[in-house]
């Protein structure tokens, strides 16, 4: 009885450690994929319809306003440099929109690094962390946001948002490594592995 206890003990230990293992592999995964990716982030000013609507409308203007620029973009570095050169007029085009809509809310058009929680885009799903994201605020910025993947261009290719096409699916596979590609594809669920991690420290 006793070695089969010990033996029991043994296995357990070996599970944590193997969990334990691709828990820090996934989260190191997630790490280097965050640092590949460019982030197209919107922030309504509200939860109202009102502002919810507008933020899509400022999307779709910016969308339009950015696309053209990024028909030739394959790098990070360039997408960056053509955010960067264009702050003014993505802030300039949502406040025309704003304006036309009737609000007079401010507009803070940015590249920062910004926390994001896991989520779904597509067929894909992107792990929590820390992404470099061209951040819209409109107004108070209190209210759902919407975001997309600028670089690789999944945004821009057409109006048909959380659709993402062909050309885009290649264009993404070309700035990960395969296992990287692949782990957005898995769709993992973390939770269950955290779950059952705790699950076997207590019985360790």
């Amino acid at each position: 009885m006793k070695k089969m206890i010990q033996a029991g003990i043994i296995f357990a230990a070996g599970l944590l450690f193997f969990y334990g293992y691709q828990q820090y592999k996934s989260q190191a995964m997630a790490k280097e994929i965050a640092g590949k990716i460019i982030r197209f982030h919107v922030r309504a000013n509200s939860d109202a319809e009102v502002d919810q609507e507008l933020k899509l409308k400022v999307r779709d203007a910016i969308g339009a306003y950015m696309q053209p620029m990024f028909a030739d973009v394959s790098s990070i570095q360039e997408s960056r440099k053509v955010v960067m050169e264009n702050l003014s007029g993505i802030e300039a085009k949502a406040k025309q929109v704003i304006g036309q809509e009737g609000f007079d809310y401010t507009v803070n058009a940015r590249l920062a690094i910004t926390d994001f929680p896991e989520k779904t885009y597509g067929d894909y799903t992107f792990p929590a962390g820390e992404y470099e994201a061209l951040e819209v605020v409109i107004g108070e910025g209190a209210g759902r946001n919407w975001w997309c993947v600028m670089y690789p261009n999944l945004c821009f290719f057409n109006s048909a948002y959380e659709v993402v096409e062909e050309e885009a699916e290649k264009s993404l596979a070309r700035a990960l490594t395969q296992e990287e590609y692949q782990s957005l594809m898995e769709n993992k669920n973390y939770k269950v592995k955290s779950a059952f991690l705790d699950w076997i420290k207590e019985k360790l």
